[in-house]
């Protein structure tokens, strides 16, 4: 058994497909001459069934994100083409008597060894290329190969869980996911927990235990990845896969109010990043949206999306929620994800380089663009913008400044825009939360992204294991940070409303509703949980609690409250 981070809860049993397969072990024979041909034929068939997957996928990939991030497909294609790669694994057959396996394995080897000495991204992301090409065509060869078909593998084991290989097979979900990297909040993880995939990440030793073909069970609520289990042991997860995805009764729970025991009105929206989540909020009549992640196109295309399909995609967003509200945060991208077109190169600490807002306004043309087409999609839409990592209100006014000129150039093009766009704030860094009373006056509404607030504020990445002792979801300092801002944000009568991971989470409910929370954005994946968990709750109850933990010298004495709270 191996223990990770839960990141999606579920259970899922399959077969592991090794997206890390090390081609540095794979074995190495001596054929005769008649086997020599033998491995021609399976290389040019094994090429073949390759370019027939290539364009089977491209064509569904085409159908569900778009034309333009089908065109990874083609540069696959065009490799399994290329003849330098088809002659030189060609030649170590016939000259060196190599197996297929091991010729292919070398050739790859030796274009690494070559990109490796190049430093441009451009390079790199072809050795990347390749080897995801030399891995497809591995895993198409004919019985020799000896394992499992592809087609029998559902569950993905890799190093890090990354947007793109989530959508290598678009007809066909990973039933789970287990990473031996990574952390609770990337886009992968979030994606994951929106198409409710069973997911545990972090999980130490995981390349070096599982191999290719071994049946994995992934228990995403507890974090663990049992491997090869017994009869005994897969009957009994058997039965649970059996059961009903959906939780009973809620549909008796959609229609109760959100309303804790004694009254307190509390309001779920919804954290998106994609349309699916959107519908899923809408089925439970969630009040909106109130953070749409917009980095998915970017992450998928790997460039700019042209303005025309970035207008449609968020204005298919606003009309599945409609007429609830939406709010479209602006790219929130760092060196970390690689977008050359954005970061050239990985910055040594990413989370406070060149991100977001600092990155957009460096590519002008990129921001605009987004704002534009923002514009064109909120025309007949109750739309709002977000505006993330902020750190001084001179960045407000600085977005707000482009979106009027883009609105104003967008009007006497004769382009129809909606007369007014609010403008609201991520408060998640201690420079906005102690600027908060001339922050507040600068913007229509505020979303406190408390995961990213948590980690600035204790100085401890929450992706980090090393310091995860440190990343206390709910310190003192913490919580008076946010009594704070409820108190200034109520005062103003600005609306503010908290969102992340941390505040999806219903154990952490009782301090936060305590603290003044009454507006919440979680991911619809959370909402019956979290939605029972404030029917059970008094609003009196948690602002004792809450003022008793926030005058707290300790995390340790507010973890002593909130347990003697639930007993």
């Amino acid at each position: 058994m191996l223990k990770g981070t839960p990141v999606s809860p579920g259970i899922a049993m399959g077969r592991a497909l090794l997206k890390d397969l090390d081609l540095g072990r794979v074995a190495r024979r001596l054929l005769s001459p008649e086997g020599a041909e033998a491995e021609l034929n399976r290389f040019r068939a094994a090429v073949e069934a390759a370019q027939r997957e290539l364009r089977d996928l491209r064509e569904r990939f085409g159908k569900r994100v778009g034309e333009a991030s089908a065109r990874v497909f083609d540069t696959h294609d065009a490799y399994l083409r290329d003849p330098v790669f088809l002659a030189d694994v060609e030649n170590l057959i016939l000259q060196e008597r190599m197996n297929l396996e091991a010729a292919i394995a070398k050739v790859i080897s030796d274009f690494d060894r070559i990109f490796k000495l190049v430093e441009t991204e451009v390079l790199r992301e072809r050795a990347v290329d390749l080897r995801d090409v030399a891995i497809r065509v591995l895993r198409n060869l004919g019985p020799a190969n000896g394992a499992p078909g592809e087609e029998d593998r559902s569950i993905l084991v890799a190093r890090e869980l990354s947007v793109v290989e989530m959508f290598a097979f678009p007809d066909r979900p990973f039933r789970g996911i287990v990473t031996e990297e990574g952390g609770l909040t990337s886009h992968a993880a979030i994606l994951a927990r929106s198409m409710r995939i069973p997911t545990v990440v972090g999980v130490k030793g995981l390349l070096a235990a599982v191999k290719d073909g071994d049946l994995l069970i992934v228990d995403g609520a507890e974090g663990v990845v049992r491997m090869n289990p017994d009869e005994a042991v897969r009957a009994e997860y058997g039965a649970a896969l059996a059961a009903p995805a959906e939780e009973k009764g809620t549909e008796d729970l959609v229609r109760t109010p959100t309303r804790t025991r004694d009254g307190t009105a509390v309001a779920l929206l919804a954290s998106c990043g994609n349309h699916s989540e959107v519908e899923r909020a809408a089925a439970y009549k969630m009040e909106g949206v109130g953070l749409y992640r917009t980095e998915l196109l970017y992450l998928i295309e790997r460039r700019v999306p042209e303005e025309e399909a970035l207008a449609a995609h968020l204005a298919g967003a606003a009309a599945l929620i409609a007429p609830r509200g939406i709010a479209f945060r602006l790219p929130d991208l760092d060196s970390s994800s690689r977008l050359e077109f954005l970061h050239p190169e990985k910055e040594p600490n990413p989370a406070l380089g060149v991100r977001s807002l600092r990155a957009l306004f460096r590519e002008p043309a990129l921001f605009r663009g987004w704002l534009r087409a923002l514009l064109r999609a909120g025309a007949d839409r109750d739309s709002r913008l977000l505006v993330p990592f902020v750190t001084s209100v001179e960045e407000v006014r600085r977005v707000k400044e482009a979106l009027f000129e883009e609105r104003w150039d967008l009007r006497k093009s004769k382009v129809e825009t909606r007369e007014r766009l609010p403008v609201g704030a991520v408060l998640e860094t201690p420079a906005a939360a102690l600027g908060i009373r001339d922050l507040i006056r600068e913007v229509d509404f505020l979303v406190v992204g408390l995961d990213n607030l948590i980690q600035y504020t204790l100085a401890a990445d929450r992706g980090n294991e090393g310091v995860r002792e440190a990343y206390r979801h709910l310190h003192p300092v913490v919580l008076r940070a946010l009594r704070k801002v409820f108190e200034v944000a109520e005062s103003a009568d600005v609306e503010v409303m908290v969102a992340g991971e941390v505040a999806s989470d219903p154990a952490h409910l009782p301090l936060l509703l305590g603290v003044g929370a009454r507006r919440f954005s979680i991911a619809p994946l959370h909402y019956p949980a979290f939605k029972q968990a404030i029917l059970e709750l008094d609003g009196r109850e948690c602002r004792r609690l809450a003022t008793e933990a926030s005058r707290s010298t300790s995390p340790g004495e507010v973890d002593l409250l909130v347990q003697r709270f639930r007993e």
